[in-house]
């Protein structure tokens, strides 16, 4: 019998499965809860927005959108969201799916963090933001359906939520501070760090090679 929460269907298929035991067994539970409500806001946004996204990407990009905070995919120092987005078309490619489907959940894991892009791209890649949004600053939070919030923090309780993210975020980024450069994520170092300084872009521009 499928899982059901707040009128969402979780997709009852072998790469769901495995991606729920993975993220439940490699993660925290902070995390594993905040991937799954970030699933099921995102289909109730887009349900809203009359857009069909694919349950199953969805779900994937949900659940690996921030695998890349806790395991660094390569020793290449990126940004954790390509970390996370590598993660996930790993894993799609791993089981089969075609490319077009890794691309698509890479993409929606590369830019969850991104203001501005994402509403613009495919229901899979806004759905995720979206549901981040929603997960993490509570956009949109006043228009959802009290019965079907209640149902999904039921089901996956946020507890502390907004300062066990914000040190699982910074425990995630602490080491690469200069992948956080131009991103939303800075602002998560300079509360943890007061006297951190980055390069900014103003520098980067006036300090270029070129004469003028």
């Amino acid at each position: 019998m499928s899982e059901v929460i707040a009128g969402v269907e979780v997709p009852e298929t072998a790469a769901v499965a495995e991606a729920t035991r993975l993220v439940r067994e490699t993660t925290s539970p902070l995390i594993y809860h905040h991937s799954r409500r970030v699933f099921f806001f995102g289909q109730i946004h887009a349900r809203r927005l009359g857009v069909q996204p694919d349950p199953e990407l969805l779900y994937l990009a949900a659940m690996f959108h921030d695998t890349g905070l806790a395991t660094p995919f390569s020793d290449v120092v990126q940004r954790f969201e390509v970390d996370g987005a590598d993660h996930g078309r790993k894993f799609l490619l791993q089981h089969g799916f075609s490319a077009a489907a890794a691309d698509t959940v890479w993409t929606a894991i590369a830019l969850h963090t991104t203001p501005g892009i994402p509403g613009r791209m495919g229901p899979e890649i806004a759905g995720t933001n979206l549901g981040v949004l929603t997960d993490v600053v509570g956009f949109g939070l006043d228009g959802l359906d009290t019965e079907q919030v209640s149902e999904i923090l039921a089901a996956h309780p946020r507890g502390d939520f907004k300062n066990e993210f914000l040190r699982t975020y910074f425990e995630g980024l602490k080491n690469r501070p200069e992948t956080t450069v131009g991103t939303v994520n800075a602002d998560v170092l300079a509360h943890f760090i007061p006297d951190l300084r980055l390069t900014s872009s103003v520098e980067r521009i006036l300090g270029s090679p070129w004469p003028s």
